[in-house]
């Protein structure tokens, strides 16, 4: 991680000062240093900062304004205006302010650069060795990760090379993993060889296993549709441009496991990804046919992009059937998500309220907010079917990111406590330590959810 450096008595200090103190601090500058802030009329508010030069015309120090130190991207806009040199914290912080300050930094740093050169990154901040320390590393490593996942064209993120991902990470933590495809995926995880049929890549469903299976049994499940153009319900152009990132649910799994893996938390982890494309071939699925699933319910396809929960019903299905302790997932599953909330909010459904209640405060402390969405029973009717189980599509123009939790809903056993994220998994456009493009929206409130379990 090149935006961070190990401690050296070279480093330059970054002060940071909350609003309410500045005045009180700026008294006991000397006249130099009150000097320099007069002349370049320097103003104290959130996130504006000021390098202050000694007599040599050096950089001395580095003061920031913060309307609070436990702010995320409190240092992320300075991470990448800062001269080159290392820079270290010499503020009085909690661990807590220190984890969120550090974090914003290294977030603020990320650049995607599979296909370009990367613009060097000058400043470096110097972390001390301690678990914070260690967990502030992990979570960007997670991060990046999901990030660089969703990034990646289609022409390089197939379904296989989300099964090369995961087994680099099976390798990395002694984990097993199993990837089902071909005859065995069609009979066992019919939905998503349904689905993934009319891809250029052969759809398939990724499972990983770590830990002592003694601790509580976590499963995380995650879309992984790597392209979608709608299928016969074809997307126009302009809806297909992001459609890269309809495996973020897949992305945001992997990033978590990987966190979780490397702070050892005591969890028996399965990750399951339902991998696949939905394209348009003789073989696809069409508007009209009926799909069977893993759980034996028959589905009548009313739009042939709404293919996100019909991969996940066989997963969740699968997952039910190892009894976890809880079950998480993840997935791009609804445009009415955004339309209700925003691409910034995480919606949030669940079968236990309390379960979702636990994510939405994890979301408030870690910075990563998410918002409660009911599975509103009353809805269920719109999804009857005539001639199968249940129809994929309400039909309706309303509630559609419910409706689709509902669908999830009927492939969960009633005992499974279960949480389902319904992520944007992007950026629209660049903030400081926010890059525009692919996005973790959502995993740091589980993950710190998870520390509470």
């Amino acid at each position: 991680m090149d935006c961070y450096t190990t401690p050296t008595n070279k480093s330059i200090p970054v002060e940071c000062i909350e609003v309410k103190a500045f005045a009180v601090w700026l008294q006991k500058q000397d006249a130099f240093v009150k000097a320099q802030l007069h002349a370049r009329q320097f103003e104290a508010i959130d996130r504006s900062f000021f390098l202050i030069l000694d007599k040599n015309g050096d950089l001395a120090k580095v003061i920031v304004i913060l309307e609070s130190f436990a702010c995320l991207y409190g240092l992320s806009r300075l991470a990448t205006c800062l001269p080159k040199g290392k820079y270290h914290l010499s503020s009085s912080l909690t661990d807590e302010q220190f984890k969120f300050l550090s974090l914003g930094w290294g977030l603020a740093t990320y650049q995607f650069a599979k296909y370009k050169k990367a613009t060097p990154i000058k400043a470096q901040l110097c972390l001390p060795a301690n678990k914070i320390t260690t967990e502030v590393k992990h979570l960007l490593t997670g991060i990046t990760l999901t990030r660089d996942l969703i990034n990646t064209p289609s022409c390089d993120m197939t379904p296989k090379h989300l099964a090369v991902v995961a087994k680099k990470m099976a390798t990395e933590y002694q984990a097993k993993v199993a990837v089902i495809q071909g005859k065995k995926l069609e009979s066992d995880f019919p939905a998503i060889h349904a689905v993934g049929k009319g891809g250029n890549t052969a759809p398939c469903f990724i499972e990983l296993t770590w830990g002592n299976p003694k601790h509580k049994k976590l499963i995380l499940v995650g879309k992984g549709i790597c392209f979608d153009s709608g299928g016969y319900d074809i997307k126009p152009s302009s809806g297909m441009l992001l459609m890269k990132k309809d495996m973020g649910g897949a992305a945001h799994v992997l990033g978590l496991a990987k966190v979780i893996m490397a702070q050892k938390l005591k969890f028996h982890l399965t990750v399951l990804i339902s991998a696949a494309e939905n394209l348009i071939n003789e073989q696809a699925f069409r508007p009209g046919d009926i799909i069977k699933t893993r759980k034996g319910l028959t589905v009548e396809i009313g739009n042939t992009d709404a293919e996100g929960r019909l991969v996940l019903a066989d997963a969740l299905t699968y997952a039910c059937e190892k009894k976890p302790d809880l079950l998480i997932d993840f997935a791009t599953l609804t445009g009415a998500a955004r339309v209700a909330l925003g691409p910034e909010l995480v919606p949030v459904m669940s079968n236990q309220n309390e379960l979702a209640r636990s994510c939405v405060d994890a979301g408030i402390k870690a910075q990563d907010p998410c918002w409660q969405l009911p599975l509103f029973k009353e809805y269920r009717a719109w999804l009857n079917s005539p001639i199968a189980d249940l129809n994929n599509n309400s039909g309706q123009p309303y509630a559609g990111a419910i409706v689709a939790g509902l669908f999830l809903k009927e492939f969960v056993t009633p005992e499974t406590p279960w949480l389902h994220l319904d992520t944007f998994a992007w950026n629209n456009a660049s903030h400081p330590g926010r890059p525009q493009g692919g996005e973790a929206l959502g995993l740091r409130a589980v993950y710190d959810m998870l520390l509470g379990i």
